[in-house]
């Protein structure tokens, strides 16, 4: 079942982040990864700053969650995690598919360059990537991360996009 995340969900949020993002340690640059991987005062930064979490839940219990956050002329997919033990199950999807149904401008998502696993998962849902200049802009208009964060991500577009 997927529904948007409420206050009582922030725990659950913070857990499954840091639990699926164990899949980016040694892939990620070193000078990038820390542990936790989000804290929780970032993740109140983030829902401050209009990150809206969804989840999909099983037997009660949340097993993945992904945000969106609506800036300007896109919508960005934020922190698209799942359960380690729940992987592969679909949940990624239901909940992909759920956030673009709600989103009525183009999409775009970040993620770091060298989570292959990530960025198959995201050309297999008609996403493309954008070509370093283009990623670079977007990330400095849309995303406040660090330089260093630019230069090893990439940036998917939806299939609507049109360079801005």
């Amino acid at each position: 079942m997927i529904g948007k995340c409420e206050q009582k969900d922030f725990d659950d949020i913070f857990e499954i982040i840091n639990d699926a993002a164990s899949a980016y340690r040694g892939v990620i640059p070193a000078d990038r990864w820390h542990e936790p991987y989000m804290t929780e005062e970032e993740l109140k930064r983030q829902i401050d700053e209009g990150v809206q979490f969804w989840s999909y839940s099983e037997d009660g219990e949340i097993a993945g969650v992904m945000g969106i956050q609506f800036k300007k002329d896109v919508t960005l997919i934020r922190h698209a995690y799942v359960r380690t033990t729940q992987r592969n199950k679909g949940i990624g999807s239901k909940l992909l598919d759920h956030l673009r149904s709600i989103s009525v401008t183009p999409v775009l998502i970040g993620t770091w360059a060298d989570a292959k696993w990530a960025i198959e998962f995201y050309q297999k849902h008609g996403f493309r990537l954008l070509p370093k200049e283009e990623k670079n802009n977007l990330l400095r208009k849309y995303w406040t991360i660090p330089v260093r964060q630019i230069e090893t991500s990439v940036v998917l577009a939806s299939s609507d996009w049109e360079n801005k």
